[in-house]
């Protein structure tokens, strides 16, 4: 079978995108404490940026642009499993705390394949 390489790329920005959609439909249930608020705008922050910076690097006009936007979005998806595993953590709503642990598993494979990338990039794989 061949592998089509626009697919893989598309099949991970879909991944990544309904990851995304996933995180803010959880923000939204998160409790209006001062540390929802505070947790829930860090997550929002780190978590988008992931996306954002995988599309930036596809429009990148060098690679060493493209493997800095790599490296941003993995440096986001690190951080962003900070706030989750707090979410997770600290919450009383056993709704929030199976989302994120679902968030959290998807985060770690999407964090595999920029790493995996990021590796091969920078020709060490």
């Amino acid at each position: 079978m061949e592998v089509n390489p626009n697919k893989q790329n598309s099949d991970f920005k879909t991944r990544t995108y309904l990851w995304t959609l996933s995180l803010v439909k959880l923000i939204e249930k998160m409790p209006k404490s001062v540390f929802g608020e505070v947790v829930s705008k860090q997550v929002l922050r780190s978590g988008t940026s992931i996306i954002a910076n995988y599309i930036e690097a596809k429009a990148a006009s060098s690679r060493k642009d493209f493997t800095n936007f790599f490296n941003h979005a993995l440096k986001s998806a690190n951080e962003s499993k900070v706030w989750l595993a707090l979410i997770r953590d600290t919450t009383n709503s056993q709704k929030i705390k199976d989302q994120s642990k679902i968030l959290l598993v998807e985060l770690d494979e999407i964090a595999k394949i920029l790493g995996a990338s990021l590796l091969k990039l920078r020709g060490k794989k």
